[in-house]
Protein backbone atom coordinates (compact mmCIF):
# COMPACT_ATOMS: atom_id res chain seq x y z
CA UNK A 1 0.00 0.00 0.00
CA UNK A 2 1.16 3.41 -1.05
CA UNK A 3 1.98 5.80 2.28
CA UNK A 4 0.38 8.66 0.47
CA UNK A 5 -2.43 6.93 0.61
CA UNK A 6 -2.90 6.66 4.24
CA UNK A 7 -2.47 10.24 5.12
CA UNK A 8 -5.52 11.57 7.06
CA UNK A 9 -7.32 14.65 5.15
CA UNK A 10 -7.07 17.65 6.66
CA UNK A 11 -6.59 21.63 6.16
CA UNK A 12 -3.49 23.38 7.99
CA UNK A 13 -1.99 26.40 7.70
CA UNK A 14 1.80 27.08 7.25
CA UNK A 15 2.11 31.04 7.42
CA UNK A 16 0.10 32.06 4.05
CA UNK A 17 0.14 28.73 2.70
CA UNK A 18 -3.32 26.61 2.72
CA UNK A 19 -2.19 22.81 2.87
CA UNK A 20 -4.44 20.29 2.02
CA UNK A 21 -3.86 16.65 2.57
CA UNK A 22 -5.15 13.64 1.77
CA UNK A 23 -8.26 12.29 -0.05
CA UNK A 24 -10.97 15.21 -1.03
CA UNK A 25 -14.11 12.91 -1.74
CA UNK A 26 -17.78 13.30 -0.97
CA UNK A 27 -16.82 11.31 1.96
CA UNK A 28 -14.72 14.62 3.32
CA UNK A 29 -15.47 17.25 1.27
CA UNK A 30 -18.28 19.30 3.42
CA UNK A 31 -15.57 19.42 6.61
CA UNK A 32 -12.44 20.08 4.97
CA UNK A 33 -14.18 23.08 2.97
CA UNK A 34 -15.53 24.47 6.21
CA UNK A 35 -11.97 23.85 7.74
CA UNK A 36 -10.50 25.89 4.88
CA UNK A 37 -12.68 28.71 5.11
CA UNK A 38 -11.59 29.14 8.81
CA UNK A 39 -8.34 29.71 8.36
CA UNK A 40 -8.94 32.22 5.60
CA UNK A 41 -7.84 35.81 7.11
CA UNK A 42 -7.23 38.96 4.51
CA UNK A 43 -4.07 38.31 3.51
CA UNK A 44 -2.65 36.95 0.11
CA UNK A 45 -3.02 32.77 0.64
CA UNK A 46 -1.70 29.81 -1.41
CA UNK A 47 -3.52 26.65 -1.56
CA UNK A 48 -1.08 24.25 -1.89
CA UNK A 49 -2.32 20.87 -3.61
CA UNK A 50 0.74 18.82 -3.71
CA UNK A 51 -0.51 16.47 -0.75
CA UNK A 52 -4.00 15.52 -2.23
CA UNK A 53 -4.03 11.85 -2.57
CA UNK A 54 -7.21 11.52 -4.22
CA UNK A 55 -9.98 13.71 -5.96
CA UNK A 56 -13.47 12.70 -7.04
CA UNK A 57 -15.78 15.97 -8.62
CA UNK A 58 -16.61 17.40 -4.99
CA UNK A 59 -13.09 19.07 -4.97
CA UNK A 60 -14.06 21.04 -7.81
CA UNK A 61 -16.84 22.29 -5.05
CA UNK A 62 -15.21 22.86 -2.42
CA UNK A 63 -11.82 25.35 -4.43
CA UNK A 64 -15.02 27.31 -5.38
CA UNK A 65 -16.14 27.70 -2.42
CA UNK A 66 -13.12 28.59 -0.60
CA UNK A 67 -12.98 31.24 -3.84
CA UNK A 68 -16.28 32.87 -3.17
CA UNK A 69 -15.48 32.86 0.38
CA UNK A 70 -12.16 35.08 0.01
CA UNK A 71 -13.82 37.39 -2.80
CA UNK A 72 -14.49 40.58 -0.78
CA UNK A 73 -10.57 40.01 -0.29
CA UNK A 74 -8.71 42.09 -2.84
CA UNK A 75 -6.20 39.34 -2.70
CA UNK A 76 -7.22 36.36 -5.00
CA UNK A 77 -6.57 32.66 -3.62
CA UNK A 78 -3.46 30.89 -5.74
CA UNK A 79 -3.29 27.28 -6.13
CA UNK A 80 0.25 25.18 -6.98
CA UNK A 81 1.02 21.68 -7.23
CA UNK A 82 -2.14 20.77 -8.62
CA UNK A 83 -2.60 17.07 -8.93
CA UNK A 84 -3.24 15.80 -12.67
CA UNK A 85 -6.56 14.56 -11.66
CA UNK A 86 -8.15 17.58 -10.64
CA UNK A 87 -6.59 19.64 -13.52
CA UNK A 88 -8.64 17.46 -15.45
CA UNK A 89 -11.62 17.17 -13.34
CA UNK A 90 -11.28 21.26 -13.93
CA UNK A 91 -10.77 21.09 -17.59
CA UNK A 92 -13.95 18.68 -18.24
CA UNK A 93 -16.45 20.75 -16.00
CA UNK A 94 -14.85 24.06 -17.92
CA UNK A 95 -14.62 26.00 -14.99
CA UNK A 96 -10.56 26.91 -16.33
CA UNK A 97 -11.98 30.41 -16.12
CA UNK A 98 -13.20 30.44 -12.45
CA UNK A 99 -10.40 27.66 -11.19
CA UNK A 100 -7.18 28.89 -12.76
CA UNK A 101 -4.62 25.96 -13.70
CA UNK A 102 -1.12 26.74 -12.04
CA UNK A 103 1.55 26.37 -15.08
CA UNK A 104 4.44 24.32 -13.81
CA UNK A 105 7.82 25.60 -13.89
CA UNK A 106 9.48 22.25 -14.01
CA UNK A 107 13.09 21.60 -15.13
CA UNK A 108 13.62 19.51 -18.53
CA UNK A 109 14.35 15.65 -16.78
CA UNK A 110 14.96 14.36 -20.20
CA UNK A 111 18.57 12.93 -20.92
CA UNK A 112 20.97 15.37 -23.15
Amino acid sequence: MNNLNALPSIVFRDDDTIIVQGPVTIDNVVKLTQDGVALFDDHQLTIDLDKVTEVDSTIISMLLEWLRATRKNTFPLQFINMPESLKSLIQLYDVVELIPIPVNHATNKSAV
